[in-house]
């Protein structure tokens, strides 16, 4: 039998179709992440059945489709929200950093907001003591670094609900960075501040949920009744962009997932009197100062550092250091994140800044000390030490944090 060109084309396209719709021979698809928030709103609130629920969250609690949580769950009569919590920044992120909203009545759902931010222990209890909350409930994108403060507002939230009596509850999200490996210094105590609370690394590679159960076994002197919603269908390789979910900046100067891939080692230009990008659109991914030029990108360049190329770059920042003023520096760009390492990275780019530019300078009350969390990486640097060498000097407390972190990991 012979087929015209119209029914061969016909029959082959036929095949095609169910040669791609067939079971048999698709390839399997991911399953689909649903963060603690989505698992709880599915199972009806079960866990906060009966009780008056208060919950510390920002901006970046929402939904899929972008809902707030509170909007959502202010709405269902499945669950008591009387109250909200808001950290730095606020509530609906109005403030910048170091600024917060204070207390007021949100006007989309009229429930009260207290102000947790610079609040720890007997006050902070306080003030859930005041709200009448039976049971406190976390929810806030982190972007995985040891000195974004959110996750400490978690641990300080856990040992003021613990001291009023309360439960406390966290609904977990990824880790931007992924959650592969704990990496960089760990902090040491005399240098706790709200930068760093407790002793983890720098990038401690873990989840909120994970994080609270690390505050509360190890930590918290008393711990507080604590439940987890953990995700499902999150992977511990995965990168923010793997979720589907919707990128909602966790505070003004985090706008992109790419941001907080850099954040965890450029941040470190906090303690220096460079710019660490503040006022531009790209922060924590262009870096400068008046003076310097194209050598420091040369030099970090040579480095060849994995996952990442450095190129020349001029800005005027709006506001912070520098503002209104053009500068020079660079921009980092990241091409491999599996290979790229922030914490090494930002080190690197510390000590090739203080060798090509003669006007490089730390902060005046070293706050280097407390991003990095002791003194080590600042005198190492002005004594000489090469990338390798710094990196080297961490080695051992790292390896301890990273035996500790591995048993209140919750996903492969």
């Amino acid at each position: 039998m012979r087929l015209s060109r119209r029914a061969l084309l016909a029959a082959t396209t036929a095949a095609t179709a169910a040669s791609v719709s067939s079971p048999a021979s698709a390839a399997p698809r991911p399953a689909r992440l649903r963060t603690g928030f989505e698992r709880l709103a599915a199972d009806g609130y079960a866990p906060l059945a009966g009780q008056k629920v208060g919950i510390v969250t920002n901006p970046t609690g929402v939904t899929r489709d972008v809902r707030h949580i509170v909007d959502v769950m202010h709405a269902d009569d499945r669950v008591n929200l009387t109250a909200v919590f808001g950290p730095e920044h606020g509530f609906r992120g109005t403030a910048q950093a170091g600024g917060s909203e204070g207390r007021y009545d949100d006007p989309a759902t009229g429930l009260p907001v207290y102000d947790t931010y610079l609040k720890s222990g007997r006050p902070l209890a306080d003030v859930f003591t005041a709200s009448g909350v039976d049971t406190v409930v976390f929810d806030i994108q982190d972007a995985g670094a040891r000195f974004y403060t959110y996750i400490w507002t978690l641990y300080d939230c856990m040992e003021a609900a613990q001291l009023a009596g309360k439960r406390f509850v966290v609904l977990d999200r990824p880790n931007p960075l992924t959650g592969r490996a704990a990496l960089g210094p760990v902090l040491h105590e005399e240098f706790a501040t709200f930068v760093g609370r407790k002793p983890i690394a720098q990038a401690h590679g873990m989840t909120v949920a994970e994080l609270a159960l690390l505050f509360n076994g190890e930590f918290l002197a008393t711990p507080v009744p604590l439940e987890t919603v953990r995700m499902t269908g999150w992977k511990r390789a995965d990168f923010y962009d793997a979720s589907g979910l919707p990128w909602v900046p966790p505070s003004p100067n985090m706008p992109t997932p790419d941001t907080a891939l850099v954040y965890a080692g450029t941040c470190l230009f906090e303690g220096t009197n460079l710019s660490e990008g503040r006022g531009t659109t790209r922060p924590f991914e262009l870096l400068g100062a008046d003076g310097v030029d194209g050598r420091w990108a040369a030099a970090v360049n040579e480095l060849d550092l994995p996952g990442v190329r450095f190129r020349e770059a001029y800005f005027a920042p709006t506001f912070s250091k520098f503002q209104g003023q053009t500068i020079g520096g660079v921009q980092l760009h990241v091409h491999d994140r599996a290979a790229f390492d922030p914490v090494r990275t930002g080190v690197a780019l510390l000590v090739t800044a203080k060798r090509t530019w003669s006007g490089f300078a730390w902060r005046a009350d070293n706050w280097i000390d407390k991003l990095t969390g002791s003194t080590q990486v600042r005198t190492m640097i002005d004594a000489g030490a090469d990338t390798d060498e710094v990196v080297a000097g961490w080695q051992r407390e790292l390896a301890a944090f990273r035996r500790v972190r591995q048993e209140y990991l919750l996903y492969r």
